[in-house]
């Protein structure tokens, strides 16, 4: 989690900064999630890397694309399993969305003491924010379950 705690108010040039382009939200939530997992997916269209602003997958950077990622990842690198709020862990990712559906920010699970769930986030730059002052109505938690690296 130091790498979270480092890039949440500033940018690692290391990557291209999609604030302007949607918002960075999911590019940093990939950072972190690379940043422990230190193995990414190289396949084409349906992996999870970043090499370069151009030679990257949608997964990296799109709310969408990261939950599919994760959730049906069966090879190389991270996967994830759904759970509920009382299952989430620091690293884990929180996906908010609108009620119809549509998922738009990807925080990162900073703590969980049980009574409330904090996390880190870039596009709306934050370290330690209660899940609670944000405001959605859907939210959708991701525990990193494992990291294959075969």
């Amino acid at each position: 989690m130091e790498y979270a705690k480092i890039w949440a108010f500033k940018r690692n040039p290391k990557y291209l900064n999609f604030d302007a382009m949607g918002g960075d939200c999911t590019n940093y939530a990939s950072q972190c999630i690379y940043a422990g997992a230190r193995v990414m997916n190289p396949k084409k269209i349906y992996g999870w890397y970043y090499y370069s602003s151009s030679n990257r997958t949608a997964s990296w950077t799109g709310v969408p694309y990261l939950y599919n990622f994760l959730v049906g990842n069966k090879g190389i690198g991270p996967y994830a399993v759904v759970t509920d709020a009382g299952g989430v862990q620091p690293g884990d990712i929180v996906q908010l969305g609108r009620a119809d559906g549509f998922f738009y920010h990807s925080p990162v699970v900073i703590a969980n003491d049980g009574r409330e769930i904090y996390v880190a986030a870039h596009t709306f730059d934050a370290y330690m924010r209660p899940l609670g002052s944000y405001l959605y109505d859907q939210v959708r938690f991701l525990h990193i379950a494992g990291v294959r690296d075969w």
